[in-house]
């Protein structure tokens, strides 16, 4: 662990807190909004809700973790016998990352063959980025995290790739009326899961000591976010929207 100043612990600190916040409220959020969609995407907001409720539970692991490596001397930030635990993030990204893509498929009700196939796919190779990713992460040679991120990179490129040329045509059979919403959240994807192999490669690209630390900390904060609780709010408005459409045919 890298030595940091009061401010930069206090920063990450602060973050790890108001993240802990945006999961719980997202959380009941999404469990209660259920009954203000039709029957066929309650699935997608259950699992929308168990994303954030599982971010939830390993943020306040990490919160914890953070809070108990280091402490506060004569002013100045030292470093405890324990060490911050960064494997948390990893153990909730194998978790939710493959269901952050299983709940976007969910929302579109495919037919079953199709949701099948396409969540299979999709939550395999996400958890095949995450697990390829680890050993990066917990190396400090920089060619090694080079050759891991390089090999996490390639599920990551294929996920993208079905995101936005596999599910082109499942988009088109959406009512016209959610397409747009339904189009924004699979670009919300890519675009929020792009932080993640660029926060990777801070440590590689000249950001050293605290800094490091810092900017890897607040990096990942930030685009579980937008990845989880934004994202989340975006699989809720398709629900709305698609649950609206359909009772208007109904009628």
């Amino acid at each position: 662990m890298d030595i940091i100043s009061v401010g930069q612990f206090s920063l990450v600190y602060n973050a790890f807190s108001f993240t802990i916040a945006v999961m719980g409220a997202a959380t009941v959020f999404f469990f209660l909004s259920r009954s203000q969609v039709s029957p066929a995407y309650r699935t997608a907001l259950t699992v929308t809700g168990l994303v954030t409720l599982i971010a939830l539970y390993h943020y306040v692991r990490i919160f914890a973790s953070w809070e108990g490596a280091y402490t506060l001397v004569d002013g100045a930030m030292k470093q405890t016998n324990a060490k911050f635990n960064d494997a948390y993030r990893y153990v909730d990204w194998l978790l939710t990352v493959p269901l952050l893509l299983i709940e976007l498929i969910l929302v579109m009700r495919l037919s079953p063959a199709e949701t099948r196939a396409k969540a299979t796919k999709l939550g395999l190779l996400a958890a095949l980025m995450i697990a390829l990713g680890y050993p990066g992460e917990i190396s400090s040679d920089p060619s090694t995290r080079w050759i891991w991120w390089a090999l996490a990179m390639v599920p990551f490129v294929v996920i993208v790739y079905d995101l936005f040329v596999g599910l082109k045509s499942s988009i088109e059979t959406q009512p016209k009326e959610a397409r747009g919403l339904i189009s924004a959240a699979r670009s919300l994807t890519v675009v929020s899961w792009l932080f993640y192999p660029v926060v990777f490669i801070f440590p590689m690209i000249g950001f050293t000591g605290g800094a490091a630390t810092i900017a890897v900390q607040v990096g990942y904060t930030v685009a579980d976010v937008v990845a989880k609780a934004v994202f989340g709010v975006m699989i809720y408005m398709i629900a709305v929207r698609k649950s609206e459409v359909e009772t208007d045919i109904r009628k």
